[in-house]
């Protein structure tokens, strides 16, 4: 509570505070005077006049030429749509003569206007006019054929205007050579007068594509050659247009191929342009463009290749022709870095969806086994194929991916350097594969596979980390695959526990292989057992030897790592066995005893005190299903063997370290015989549990008590008064019953006043009751 001082002594503080607070402010009031001087010396005593304010002119929006440039195109399309209109609209107003004299002398006016507008440096507004001019000869061209040739072919008058058309535009452009619009327009219109000639010739498909690529080689070389940025920008985009759509039309060729004539056809296109891109590449002064566009080069040389062995080949060799095709580009040498760079890119492309056109050959053989769980021992197969795939569908194809996988293996074996550490997956998927791709007997493809894993685990000793890996999961679908018979999984499953535990005794990866090994000797002990007949609750004790050879050998490595694999794999074994025997109580006890015993010796290690913990548990729970399987019910029965020994541990380590709390030391020993034991009173009609567990529980309140110990003090105490309550129910019943209904209340009222009254004597007792436990133990 707030403790408020005598008037006379606030009085004296509040006089005390004030003086202290003048003291301050006379103190500060002489530091501002003295500021107050000091900036007046050291500027004049005049007043300045304000400095007037310069106007802030208004943020501009757009530069004037960008202004002009906006005002001129919106000229130059004001005045074409009106052309437009004049041509459309109103030519039949006018006779032939009238209308030839009006369009001709309005082109002729724009287009000689430029030269006027270049002399006077009003480039921008040449630009806009020489513009118009062109969209007038567009105008001219469609007023002449209306008027003159309105009966001819469209086609073919379409190819003659384009044709006259990009070379007047070259030819305007190249006089009027300060103008950057006439050329990019002609070089846009001269892409199509060879498709336009080819179809008014009544050519298919295969010219007209020929035609275009012929177009964007044109292209190309303008791009290449060009000196003015805009054409060569504009001749950019053209080719790329145009090789598309002559790609495009040559892929539709190849598709639509059903001979080796037709197929060639559409190779010539692939060739025609893949050279114009090669070409590009070879020329191009960047090298990154040169890159990416000899990498496209590239693959449309192996897809025209590609569309002749579609039609030549049968399904299951056209992915490897193709990566031998892509392989091949590996072979240009005498051409420039980047080339070579983008060959190369391409090649691997191929090597990549040649990659993927095997996996599902190689998912099939390492994936497929693991069905076979659900048929263990159902007989041996036909071949390597039917055991992998139990006797399903094979990938369609899939019967030269081995192939596939061992050329991309060598291809990176030979380039060398980083690229040769990638070699040893598709070289392993190969090896995997190939019984399986070729049907061989069942007992060489488990031969082939033994083999792989032997030689994955020496690769993976000796420098490729991959090959541990690699060599674990072509172990797991070997053993899945043996589960065909017998005698082939109990071979195949006591060699590859020899083979990992060689690998583990060389020290590198020790702790993934010593783990498989044990793991699979694990698998190995419990096929052994079911080979001999056995019930599974047999089983789990000859699982337990390998629990025992883990515990055995853990203390005699010293790699921390792998003494923790070897154990926590030997956990494992004990946890396996006792799923195999939780159906036969008896044998559950005895295996729940022997991994007690397995504990209780690895507790023994100064390192691994704490598993004594699991060994106390494995004891009791051993215990108790000993005794459920006697049918007994009493449940002291299976509290007696926890508390017994925990109050025996609690003595001794209180003993060792009298420091340590009564709580600490037997709170869990007594109240896993208390508690349950109150809690089975409750439910007992007999009188013998009721007087035996309150006898206990006064006897352990008296000694809690004598040795001023809070645990044994307050659960003894707690379990005597909840006994005697229970004991009394039934007569404090009939009291209530007995009384009228005004005395409960009437004495809760009393009980209330009482405390009231005596609220802090009582709060005196608590705190005193609390002290005492305090002092406690």
């Amino acid at each position: 509570m707030t403790h408020i001082p005598p008037p006379a002594e606030e009085l004296r503080l509040l006089d005390t505070e004030l003086r202290r607070l003048d003291a301050r402010r006379a103190q500060l009031l002489a530091r501002r005077a003295w500021l107050i001087t000091a900036l007046q010396q050291a500027r004049p005593l005049a007043a300045t006049a304000p400095q007037p304010v310069a106007p802030v002119e208004p943020r501009r929006e757009a530069t004037a030429p960008g202004v002009q440039n906006v005002l001129l195109l919106l000229g130059g399309v004001l005045l074409t749509v009106a052309a437009m209109v004049f041509t459309l609209v109103s030519w039949g107003h006018l006779g032939i003569v009238g209308r030839s004299a009006v369009l001709g002398a309005v082109t002729l006016g724009v287009l000689a206007a430029p030269v006027a507008l270049l002399r006077r440096s009003l480039r921008s507004t040449a630009e806009a006019v020489a513009g118009l001019g062109l969209a007038l000869t567009v105008l001219d061209a469609y007023a002449l054929h209306e008027a003159a040739f309105r009966g001819s072919d469209g086609t073919t008058y379409l190819a003659v205007c384009t044709t006259v058309l990009a070379l007047l535009w070259t030819a305007y452009g190249t006089a009027l050579g300060a103008l950057r619009l006439p050329r990019p327009a002609a070089l846009v219109v001269a892409q199509f007068p060879v498709p336009l000639w080819v179809a008014a010739a009544g050519g298919g498909l295969w010219p007209a594509a020929a035609g275009v690529l012929l177009t964007a080689g044109f292209d190309v070389a303008v791009a290449l050659r060009g000196s003015a940025r805009p054409v060569r920008l504009t001749a950019v985009v053209c080719g790329i247009g145009s090789g598309a759509w002559g790609v495009l039309a040559a892929g539709v060729l190849a598709l639509e191929a059903s001979g080796p004539a037709g197929a060639g056809r559409a190779a010539v296109l692939f060739a025609l342009a893949a050279a114009i891109a090669v070409a590009a590449a070879w020329r191009s002064p960047r090298s990154d463009a040169a890159q990416v566009i000899a990498a496209v080069g590239g693959l449309l040389l192996v897809a025209g290749a590609g569309g002749v062995l579609r039609v030549t080949v049968s399904d299951a060799w056209l992915m490897p022709a193709l990566l031998v095709c892509g392989i091949a580009l590996l072979a240009a040498v005498r051409v420039p870095e980047a080339v070579r760079r983008g060959l190369g890119v391409a090649s691997a492309v191929v090597q990549g969806l040649a990659l993927l056109s095997a996996l599902p050959a190689v998912a099939a053989t390492v994936l497929g086994p693991l069905g076979r769980i659900g048929d263990v021992w159902s007989g041996t197969p036909v071949d390597a194929r039917d055991a992998a795939t139990l006797g399903g569908v094979w990938p369609s194809g899939a019967e030269t991916a081995p192939l596939v996988l061992a050329l991309v293996a060598a291809v990176l074996v030979v380039r060398g350097g980083v690229w040769r550490q990638w070699a040893l997956p598709p070289a392993w998927a190969a090896v995997v594969v190939l019984p399986a791709a070729l049907q061989l007997p069942y007992a060489v493809g488990l031969s082939v596979q033994g083999l792989a894993v032997a030689g994955l685990l020496a690769a993976a000793t000796a420098t490729a980390p991959v090959a541990l890996w690699l060599a674990v999961v072509t172990s797991v679908a070997v053993a899945f695959v043996s589960l065909a018979t017998e005698a082939a999984t109990l071979t195949v499953l006591a060699v590859l526990t020899a083979l990992f535990a060689a690998a583990a005794r060389q020290g590198r990866h020790a702790p993934v292989t010593a783990a498989v090994s044990l793991g699979y000797a694990t698998a190995l002990a419990g096929a052994a057992g079911a080979a001999a007949g056995w019930r599974p609750e047999h089983v789990a004790l000859l699982v337990l030897v390998v629990s025992v050879a883990a515990a055995l050998l853990a203390p005699r490595i010293t790699d921390p790592a792998t003494v923790l694999a070897v154990e926590i794999t030997g956990a494992v074994a004990g946890a396996v066995a006792i799923g195999l025997a939780v159906f036969d109580a008896p044998l559950l006890a005895l295996v729940l005893a022997l991994c007690g015993v397995i504990a209780a010796g690895t507790a023994i290690r100064p390192d691994r005190r704490g598993v004594g913990y699991a060994a106390a548990v494995l004891f009791v729970l051993a215990t108790w299903v000993r005794l459920a399987a006697w049918q007994v019910d009493l449940v002291e029965a299976y509290t007696l063997p926890v508390t017994v020994p925990a109050l025996a541990v609690g003595f001794l380590r209180r003993h060792r370290d009298p420091a340590v709390s009564s709580w600490a030391a037997y709170g869990a020993g007594l109240a896993a015989t208390l508690l349950p034991s109150l809690a089975a009173v409750q439910h007992d009609p007999e009188w013998l549990r009721p007087l035996l567990l309150g006898t206990a529980a006064l006897l352990v309140t008296l000694l809690g008590a004598r040795h001023r110990l809070q645990a044994p003090l307050v659960l003894g105490g707690a379990v005597l008064v909840l006994v005697a309550l229970h004991e009394l129910a039934p007569y404090l019943v009939q009291m209530a019953d007995a009384l009228p209904r005004w005395v409960p209340p009437a004495l809760a009222g009393l009980l209330l006043l009482g405390v009231g009254a005596t609220y802090e004597q009582r709060l005196r007792d608590v705190r005193r009751v609390r002290e005492v436990l305090g002092r406690m133990g």
